[in-house]
């Protein structure tokens, strides 16, 4: 511990008046610098890579309870303080977000269905609830619309659709992949904003052909579709954000990887206890 306090510590005291005052020699600490590095060392450095590994997998955004979490799964028994040592020592830092904005039409004269979820969030088995919503990505060649169906039960992105313009089809292209992987059982609630895409006669048509429950947020209430908010935060933090988009097509390609190489096989969740 002293060797360590003098190879970290830059004051304006001589190398001698520090000796004398931790009562070490002056060749002991010559020897401490040019010696192999201790055990502790040795085990931080083989940490570190693992570390610098998670960091990498999950796109710069685990920090410390989450990074924790992965390495004892991994069978690497530490703990957060250590971990957060590591981390702040060699510069490993959680990549943080930008403002998001959100884009709503509802201004339409579609019926509005009551708000069967009511912010609960949490589901007993998968294909309980389901949450969507739609948001923007800018390229170079005009906006990219994503729709997205999110399963609330596992936090899973189960349909989603990208295309240069957010209307109906582009929400139904989402819907027919949610329905046609698990195929919910009838009474499965499915929450949306009140965008007029959700609120459209061939959408309802098609909620009701499934028997699926529509359920729609409050008029100016952005927390009562948080859980799909969270995921678009999550995308353009880890994604989005970190690159300049040529073509529509990059980003449709980019967002399939992510989401079914990333996000639904690997990221853990804050909602589910980091499962």
């Amino acid at each position: 511990m002293r060797f360590q306090f003098f190879a970290e510590y830059r004051g304006s005291l001589s190398r001698a008046h520090l000796c004398r005052m931790m009562q070490v020699s002056d060749r002991g600490l010559r020897a401490s610098r040019s010696g192999p590095p201790s055990r502790r060392q040795r085990r931080d450095m083989i940490l570190l890579a693992h570390i610098r590994e998670q960091h990498r997998l999950s796109l710069g955004r685990y920090g410390r309870p989450r990074m924790t979490q992965e390495l004892n799964e991994l069978g690497i028994h530490v703990g957060q303080r250590r971990v957060a040592r590591i981390m702040r020592d060699n510069g490993i830092q959680v990549l943080r977000s930008r403002k998001f904005k959100r884009t709503t039409d509802s201004d339409h004269s579609f019926n509005i269905a009551p708000n069967r979820l009511n912010q609960d969030f949490m589901a007993t088995a998968p294909n309980r609830k389901w949450a969507g919503d739609i948001t923007y990505i800018r390229t170079r060649e005009g906006w990219a619309y994503l729709s997205v169906i999110i399963d609330l039960y596992s936090r899973r992105v189960i349909g989603w659709a990208i295309g240069n313009r957010m209307k109906q089809g582009l929400a139904l292209r989402a819907l027919d992949m949610a329905i046609a992987l698990p195929r919910p059982p009838h009474g499965c609630i499915h929450h949306t904003d009140r965008g007029a895409q959700y609120c459209a006669h061939e959408y309802q048509k098609r909620l009701r052909r499934h028997k699926l429950r529509p359920s729609m947020s409050g008029k100016g209430h952005c927390f009562d579709n948080s859980a799909v908010e969270s995921f678009f935060k999550s995308l353009k933090t880890e994604l989005i954000w970190r690159n300049a988009w040529q073509t529509r097509r990059d980003v449709e390609v980019a967002v399939f990887e992510y989401i079914n190489g990333f996000y639904n096989p690997r990221r853990r969740h804050s909602a589910l206890h980091g499962k």
